[in-house]
């Protein structure tokens, strides 16, 4: 895990993460803007996502995970590459337009039928 150098991250919190074999990375002090693609993921999974299920376990926190990724990644239009998808295939231009969800409905894609 990749961690500022802010004063919430105590010595305390540090461990407990060590102690669940985390592996923590201090990013270099004063770098304001090191890593913003990493911030801005952190912040989407949050609003998109996290902060609309409750959890019961690892595992629901895991699978909700592993599944936004594979929407974000594939499945999910992107602003800051002319409002393509990272993963983009040849699509069809013409047939039925199919709605797919991943988690419940939370999030939801289109694509045409092929």
């Amino acid at each position: 895990m990749i961690i500022d150098r802010d004063t919430k991250f105590t010595v305390e919190f540090e461990e407990i993460l060590n102690d669940n074999g985390v592996k923590l990375v201090k990013i270099p002090a004063r770098s304001s803007n090191c890593n913003p693609h990493a911030e801005r993921f952190v912040r989407t999974i949050k609003t998109e996502c996290l902060t609309k299920m409750i959890f019961f376990g690892r595992r629901s926190l895991d699978k909700a995970i592993r599944n936004f990724v594979m929407h974000y990644n594939a499945e999910r239009n992107h602003q800051g590459i002319g409002n393509e998808l990272i993963d983009a295939k040849e699509m069809p231009r013409e047939g039925k337009i199919d709605r797919d969800e991943r988690l419940g409905g939370l999030l939801s894609f289109y694509r045409r039928a092929a």
